[in-house]
């Protein structure tokens, strides 16, 4: 495994596209608020490998009670290092740190991620996890 570094700060707009572009989430992005999106995150890592950015995520919320962990995506040629669980992990730590106790720290993952996130001590255990999902405007 070849090393990486965390870094505390929002992928650009760029990265992010590239790395959402990587494991087929383009149908997620709409490119027209990607750069107030990313303005209006809590705390943001990225993962650096070599001078490239490899692995982003990022926490949204009110800053103080309520945060989401949101946009976990590693390039695929560096899956299976640890960098979504460090970055993620180090969001975490962040809320920890910095938040207004109690706080929640939700997230939504799929299927295959879920062990990154358990490993961290997310669970769905007393929470019923719904969702709403508003179709693109015309």
């Amino acid at each position: 495994m070849r090393p990486f570094e965390i870094l505390d700060r929002v992928a650009t707009a760029d990265e992010h596209r590239r790395l959402t572009h990587s494991v087929g989430w383009s149908d997620h992005l709409d490119d027209a608020v990607l750069d107030s999106s990313l303005a209006a995150t809590v705390r943001g890592a990225v993962a650096v490998r070599e001078g490239e950015v490899v692995g982003m995520a990022r926490l949204v919320g009110d800053g103080n009670h309520y945060f989401y962990v949101q946009d976990v995506v590693v390039h695929p040629d560096h899956e299976g290092d640890g960098i979504a669980s460090q970055l993620t992990a180090r969001l975490v730590s962040w809320v920890e740190e910095t938040a207004t106790r109690p706080a929640f720290i939700g997230l939504f993952a799929s299927p295959d991620a879920e062990g990154v996130y358990s490993s961290l001590g997310f669970t769905t255990e007393g929470a019923t996890g719904m969702h709403v999902l508003l179709p693109a405007r015309d």
